[in-house]
This record gives C-alpha cells, sequence and structure tokens, in this order.
C-alpha cells in the first residue's frame, strides 16, 4: 500500500543504510544485502553516507567490523556537504529533501523522526 501511494520508490529501492542496521546484522550474523533484498521482496541499493562511516569511526574498537562492512564497495557512497553533523540528523535531513529513500535501522528515536 505505502509503495503504491509513493510514486519515487521503485525498484531498485534506494536504501540508506544506518550504524544500528550494521550493527544488528553483524549480532545476528545476517548478510545486509540479502536481509534489505527479503525484507523489500525486490532490489535494493543500499547507501551509506559520510556522517554515518564517521560516526563508526568515533565509536571505535567496538564498530571497527560494522565501519568495515560499510566500506564495502557493494554499498554506494553518499557525499555529505555539511560538517561534523550527527548522522540521524544527517539522514533526516537527507530524506525531507530527497524523498526517494528508504531507512534502515533499528533506531527507535530516528524512526520516529521520520515518520513525522
Amino acid at each position: 500500500m505505502f509503495f503504491q501511494a509513493n510514486n519515487n520508490l521503485k525498484p531498485p529501492y534506494q536504501v540508506l543504510v544506518d550504524t544500528n542496521f550494521f550493527n544488528f546484522s553483524i549480532q545476528n550474523k545476517l548478510d545486509p544485502m540479502q536481509a534489505l533484498m527479503d525484507c523489500l521482496l525486490a532490489k535494493a541499493v543500499p547507501c551509506v553516507t559520510d556522517c554515518v562511516i564517521a560516526e563508526m569511526e568515533k565509536l571505535g574498537h567496538r564498530y571497527r567490523l560494522a565501519l568495515r562492512l560499510a566500506k564495502d564497495p557493494r554499498f554506494t557512497r553518499l557525499t555529505c556537504d555539511h560538517s561534523g553533523t550527527y548522522a540521524d540528523d544527517c539522514l533526516v535531513t537527507r530524506v525531507e529533501q530527497h524523498r526517494c529513500y528508504i531507512v534502515a535501522t533499528n533506531d527507535r528515536d530516528l524512526r520516529r523522526r521520520l515518520r513525522k
């Protein structure tokens, strides 16, 4: 129903991936690419912003595997023209400007902000 009402969302889906999604997929031993395609039942193009990469670098040693996964060439890297922005703010701003993205996250606060 949602995809029928929103004409900007068509396969292959552009999916913005958050730090929490990478962490969740590692903890549950999931391949993020396959998990996205299984969830959406269509081809997905996962995208990672510079702010998400910077957030993982700041989180340090605990997120080194997630950082390595985010830098995988299968993920499209989106550059950010702002500096020092919180990753969640970056994702919300990008979705508000370009309504062609789906966001993959487990962060309850981010989901709440995106629904508004």
